[in-house]
């Protein structure tokens, strides 16, 4: 009794449709982005309540969003009618208080968003983008996503950028956009105007991601969209406001390069709940800047504690979290997992540019506290 396959069945074996043959080439390689993980899945991990957990692995704003967000979302009158594609009242607000026309605002479901949607306008498959790491680690992925080319040029030991080798990549990669951050994160490093300027006469679009900068002494840069053709400046509510839960981010970018977001933005890309809490958390600048202040003062006294620590190398930061080396033999995911048992959260990496490195999240003094008398226990 012969053990031959009829043809007719190898045939059809070859030929079955599986749903991931359908899957474009460049997205089966794609390893998926690694989020930081929300109160209700680290409580149950840690078999913890979420409010003995504290949370310092997000740079999240622990005093959250200003008393008038609760009180307009809970007069939400129509939930039911689909938002403003346009977002027109919170860009009016945000015109108001970054001083820059409307025209010039888009508004995002997180900043993120607003990144996909400008490589999914300007870069084609194979396009380049330079890349200046160690840095927010959405633009490689996102590039990813969007079949683009990462052209790396890590940052100096001291995080500063490295701007000869800029210039150089620009001129012989002909990339099309560079995606600069400041503060930068995870090390927490401003741009200077000089820098900025050396890099706009680049003949490449540049993407300034200003996530972190209230936290800096440093004014924005959205208004330099109306004299620089080639620069948009990305900001959000997550931090400043307390709202990372609801997604809201805003961009500010030269005329000639908005017109083409709208026309490729999702139409009702900012819920209801977000532009009313946004809008609400404006209205109370005071509460604002004193969450800001509050956070500044207590970012200085963490790194002078930080700096007592024997295992730990903090970096000075402008912003709302403290990079810091792991030295002395201390494995630094072992220093985040002996911390995490104990209800404390820090971020730790795996990529090569920061291995050995965690990143602490500002929070209040208490959080401090407590992560310090976790610190001299693990000493």
């Amino acid at each position: 009794m012969s053990s031959t396959i009829p043809l007719e069945n190898v045939n059809e074996k070859q030929n079955r449709i599986t749903g991931d043959s359908f899957i474009r080439d460049h997205l089966r390689k794609l390893s998926p982005y690694q989020p930081i993980l929300p109160f209700e899945v680290l409580s149950t991990r840690l078999g913890r309540k979420p409010e003995d957990i504290i949370k310092l692995d997000a740079n999240e704003n622990p005093y959250g969003p200003p008393p008038e967000v609760a009180e307009a979302l809970g007069t939400i009158k129509f939930p039911y009618v689909y938002p403003d594609p346009e977002s027109r009242l919170l860009r009016g607000a945000l015109a108001k208080d970054s001083g820059l026309e409307s025209e010039y605002i888009l508004a995002g479901c997180g900043a993120d968003e607003l990144i996909d949607l400008i490589m999914r306008c300007v870069l084609d498959p194979g396009d380049k983008i330079v890349d200046c790491p160690p840095t927010f680690t959405m633009y490689e992925f996102d590039a990813a996503v969007n079949g683009a080319l990462v052209i790396k040029v890590p940052r100096r030991s001291d995080f500063s950028l490295d701007v000869p080798q800029i210039v150089d990549v620009v001129e012989r990669e002909k990339p099309k956009c560079i995606f600069l951050t400041s503060p930068n994160n995870p090390d927490g490093s401003v741009i200077n105007d000089e820098v900025l300027l050396k890099i706009l006469d680049l003949p490449v679009l540049i993407v300034l991601d200003e996530a972190y900068i209230e936290f800096s002494g440093m004014e924005s840069r959205m208004a330099w969209v109306k004299k620089h053709e080639n620069l948009i400046v990305l900001r959000t509510f997550s931090k400043r406001a307390g709202l990372a839960g609801l997604r809201v981010g805003y961009g500010a970018f030269p005329l000639s390069i908005i017109e083409y977001l709208w026309r490729a933005k999702q139409p009702y890309n900012v819920s209801v709940a977000a532009e009313i809490s946004a809008c609400a958390a404006l209205q109370n600048p005071t509460y604002l800047e004193m969450v800001k202040n509050s956070l500044v003062q207590e970012r200085e006294r963490l790194y002078n504690l930080l700096k007592e620590v024997s295992f730990l190398k903090p970096f000075p930061s402008y912003s709302n979290f403290i990079l810091c080396e792991v030295t002395s033999g201390k494995d630094a995911k072992k220093l985040k997992e002996d911390l995490a048992q104990m209800g404390v959260m820090i971020r730790h990496y795996n990529n090569k540019e920061l291995k050995g490195y965690v990143r602490v999240s500002v929070g209040k003094p208490e959080h401090t506290d407590i992560l310090m008398n976790c610190l001299r226990l693990l000493s």
